[in-house]
Formats: structure tokens, C-alpha cells, sequence
């Protein structure tokens, strides 16, 4: 017999609803090895998260950081 998966525990179920109501998403795609690069220019710019690190140079280039 195989148990359902629900889509784990109610805590988890709850909190990709609230992300779900609460922020915008999309898949950012860069070549082989520039996902080690950009941790990296984060880490050395004090970012402590590459989402930080895009989302501060998105602000940068539309002119609102």
C-alpha cells in the first residue's frame, strides 16, 4: 500500500501558501559555474543571500537602489 503525499506538514503547507499570497517568483537561468560566481560577489559584498544579491542589482539597474 503507499501513503499520499499531501504536501508535507501543516506547518509547510501553510507557509508556501502565505509565500504564494505574499511574493512573485521566476527562475533566473545563467551558464554552467556562474551560480558559484554570483554567491561568491555576494558573500564579498556583505549580501547574506544570493535573492539579497539579485534583488539588489535589479534595484540597482531600474534605478531604485
Amino acid at each position: 500500500m503507499t501513503k499520499e503525499r499531501t504536501g508535507g506538514t501543516p506547518a509547510t503547507r501553510a507557509k508556501n501558501k502565505y509565500n504564494a499570497k505574499a511574493y512573485d517568483q521566476f527562475l533566473i537561468t545563467v551558464p554552467a559555474g556562474q551560480k558559484a560566481e554570483i554567491d561568491k560577489s555576494a558573500k564579498e559584498q556583505g549580501y547574506s543571500s544570493r535573492n539579497k544579491f539579485v534583488i539588489a542589482a535589479i534595484n540597482e539597474k531600474r534605478g531604485k537602489g
